[in-house]
């Protein structure tokens, strides 16, 4: 199959695209447990460890970790969580022109559980990031061909005036709609690349189409959120792989065997690799095996941010064989 062109997204002058991600910004609480807690219950925990995090944070660290020049849009609060974030993705090279630090409101918390077997089980306050408006998106430094990347932890209206302006400059826009809640659809309508897991492809299908999906294939469904015909959709599958759905067919990926420790920030890690590597103006094929190869060093590491692979790590890392 051939997959779609996205080299296009390289600048004309040679110089590679910026990645801008609009976004979270959290401080993540993790606490490690033997079990995940059913309603009700108690258990014990092994120990607690505080990580940069947020899903705006976590693509942009991971598309930086891989070589992009990546900057944010985000809002933190002028807190010691913020100071400290503020910190850690400056020692990233991320450009936070864009950020705001905002007096009367929190810096974003998520608090997680860990379990031995790499489960896990979150609960986010938004704090600033919900502060994100469209104004400061709006104002924001955008030029052709940059890639822009936005998730659902930010309000979804400034998440369309992102895009709006994204594609009014000629960028490429990658939306990961997690966590899976209700959002305009006018979001779809701007969105080049869709990357959703299987419980929020079944999210937006039962939402978009008011149709039961439960003997549909993964394909047929992704499909089925398609608004355009050079729209991509893209499910990833965790130990699985991913796939893509384009116009010209589905391209699938293969999951690889690893040993799990944290698959907190995984998802996060596939799609800043994957912006990484189309802004650098590799097709989508390559993109996706890198990102998945990418995502797979990620759950060996504790942490969200801070478990992001480098370039380094993915070129010493053994060769790992497809999942059977």
């Amino acid at each position: 199959m051939n997959t779609p062109p996205f080299n296009q997204y390289a600048s004309e002058d040679g110089m590679t695209a910026k990645v801008i991600v609009a976004g979270s910004i959290n401080m993540d609480c993790v606490a490690s447990v033997q079990s995940i807690p059913r309603p009700g219950e108690t258990v014990s925990g092994n120990d607690l460890n505080y990580y940069p995090g947020g899903k705006g944070a976590n693509q942009a660290v991971a598309a930086a970790r891989l070589g992009a020049q990546t900057s944010m849009i985000a809002c933190l609060g002028n807190d010691g969580f913020g100071n400290t974030l503020t910190e850690f993705l400056t020692a990233q090279n991320i450009d936070l022109t864009a950020v705001k630090t905002l007096d009367d409101t929190p810096t974003g918390t998520a608090f997680i559980t860990v379990a031995a077997d790499a489960e896990n089980a979150i609960t986010v306050i938004a704090g600033a990031n919900a502060a994100v408006t469209k104004e400061q998106v709006q104002s924001a430094q955008i030029s052709a061909n940059d890639v822009l990347v936005a998730q659902n932890e930010i309000p979804p209206q400034t998440t369309q005036s992102f895009f709006e302006k994204g594609k009014e400059k000629g960028a490429l826009t990658i939306y990961n709609p997690a966590p899976a809640i209700e959002i305009p659809e006018e979001i779809l309508d701007l969105t080049d690349i869709l990357i959703v897991n299987e419980t929020e492809l079944d999210f937006y299908f039962a939402a978009f189409k008011d149709a039961d999906s439960t003997a549909l294939k993964a394909e047929d469904k992704a499909r089925a959120l398609q608004k355009r015909s050079d729209q991509t959709v893209i499910v990833t599958r965790g130990s699985k792989g991913a796939m893509a759905i384009t116009n010209e067919g589905v391209l699938t990926i293969e999951g690889l065997a690893v040993t799990a420790v944290d698959t907190t920030g995984a998802g996060d890690c596939f799609v800043g690799a994957l912006a990484s590597r189309l802004a650098a103006g590799e097709e989508l094929s390559q993109a996706m095996r890198f990102a998945n190869h990418a995502a797979s060093i990620a759950v060996q590491n504790h942490g969200a941010g801070v478990g992001m692979p480098t370039t380094e790590q993915l070129a010493s890392a053994p060769k790992m064989q497809a999942r059977p």
